[in-house]
């Protein structure tokens, strides 16, 4: 059987990993500023630069100015285990998952910290019942599913006069999706992702509730060192004003800093929301016109304009058995990295067999475009090894 025709043109910008994520357009090492690398993070341009990354966080996202913002280590992971393990306890909570690290949280909740929890569930590609909250009780979840490509759409399920607090895992989510500040208490996210930018470091952002919880609770187990935020019943608001827990990377800050101003350029967050709306746009005209290929997250409601994942669906891959569909997708993926037209766009190793291409802000559409021909491409070519 003659192979298919390979496309004419390629992306510029073959990076589509979901994290991390693609640098920005023109990102270059060039445009970062160095003087604070071999200074002390402690020294007064230290702490300037780090002041500097939590004051344009707060400006771009538009932060309510009584909520406290943090860089912590760990990444996302870090920053919001840090706030299960120094504010759970103190009520019954309500945990929805949706995908694997949703699914890690239920493990700290359930299995770890061993706290009076419902957790509520759905499959990958779809949402749980968000609606079954309650009002009295601590709420976890996360805004967009990095691995299963399902956001959720909006707060107006979370109660305005709630009780407990409402913890959330935004990583894939802030910067490309609106956040109701006023449902939110502690909310976390990673600079590799929406941003394109580095490991290693998280945010962690607090309501004034969140606050009072962590000056009036103090839980029963031992408090690791990267997780204590408060000591005597006060905070320690110096983490909340550029002295972090332990030694973050400059050059990772000035990264930060970097896409902050890229964000700035654009005209702010509604400008970084439009850009991964067009990129999602690109790939739902292209799924509707691609016989092989759907949405995992049928419901468009819920499908993330970030993360967004696929089924191949073609009847030649769907009789193989899961791991026959997973050598496939290796397959296919190896021919698109061979020719250097995409990049680490397998499914996450826990999700069905399949595809995710990232269609953050930090993407251009062009390249989206480009690419769609060469996914085509690449079906056909190892399909045909079926056939």
């Amino acid at each position: 059987m003659t192979n298919p025709a390979k496309p004419a043109a390629k992306p510029s910008r073959p990076n589509f990993s979901s994290g991390p994520c693609a640098k920005r357009p023109g990102w270059s090492p060039d445009n970062l500023k160095l003087d604070s690398l071999g200074r002390s993070h402690r020294s007064k341009l230290g702490k300037a630069r780090l002041k500097l990354a939590i004051d344009k966080t707060r400006e771009l996202l538009k932060i309510p100015a009584d909520y406290r913002i943090g860089i912590m280590p760990g990444s996302d992971t870090g920053a919001i285990e840090a706030a299960f393990w120094s504010m759970l306890g103190a009520r019954p909570v309500d945990v929805f998952a949706f995908e694997s690290f949703g699914e890690d949280w239920v493990t700290d909740v359930t299995k770890q910290l061993k706290v009076d929890a419902t957790v509520h569930k759905a499959g990958y590609g779809q949402l749980p019942d968000m609606s079954k909250a309650r009002k009295d009780a601590d709420v976890i979840f996360t805004w967009n599913g990095t691995t299963s490509g399902v956001k959720v759409p909006n707060a107006d399920w979370i109660a305005a006069n709630r009780e407990g607090l409402v913890f959330c895992d935004a990583t894939s989510a802030v910067f490309a999706m609106p956040i109701d500040w006023s449902k939110v208490d502690v909310l976390t996210y990673s600079w590799q992702k929406v941003l394109g930018g580095e490991g290693a470091h998280g945010m962690l952002i607090l309501s004034p509730r969140a606050i009072q919880r962590l000056e009036t609770y103090t839980p029963a187990w031992p408090m690791p060192k990267l997780f204590r935020m408060a000591k005597g019943g006060k905070v320690t608001e110096g983490i909340f004003a550029g002295e972090t827990i332990n030694t973050p990377s400059m050059l990772a800050v000035e990264d930060y800093l970097d896409a902050l101003g890229w964000v700035e350029s654009l005209g702010g967050v509604e400008a970084m929301y439009k850009r991964s709306d067009a990129n999602l746009a690109v790939m739902e005209k292209w799924v509707a016109k691609t016989p092989w290929v759907e949405f995992l997250a049928a419901d468009p409601k819920v499908r993330s304009n970030t993360s967004v994942t696929f089924s191949i669906v073609d009847p030649r891959v769907t009789k193989l058995d899961e791991a026959g569909q997973q050598a496939f997708v290796k397959s296919f993926t190896g021919l698109l990295e061979k020719e250097g037209a995409a990049f680490d766009i397998g499914g996450y190793k826990a999700a069905p067999p399949g595809l995710r291409i990232w269609c953050g802000a930090t993407v251009d559409a062009s390249d989206l475009e480009a690419v769609t021909p060469w996914l085509d491409w690449a079906f056909a070519t190892a399909a045909a090894e079926l056939s």
